[in-house]
């Protein structure tokens, strides 16, 4: 993925992260709370078996309706 594609798409995931905080359940392993930027990423890289930065620049439209699309 290109740069400027790369910028689009971390703006997209901070917009979302930034609507999760403080809705993840509590979890064991995150005794300070759970990062919502990094939950983001673990779903794109299940989702996509790819880190977002990875994608190719030809899936960036479906990356985006992806992150769109996920639940708050």
């Amino acid at each position: 993925m290109n740069e400027e594609n790369r910028k689009i798409i971390w703006s997209l995931i901070q917009k979302k992260g930034d609507s999760l905080k403080e809705k993840l359940k509590p979890h064991p392993h995150h005794p300070k709370g759970r990062n919502p930027y990094a939950h983001i990423c673990s779903i794109i890289k299940n989702s996509f078996n790819l880190s977002y930065k990875d994608i190719g620049d030809e899936k960036i439209e479906e990356l985006i309706i992806f992150i769109k699309n996920i639940r708050d």
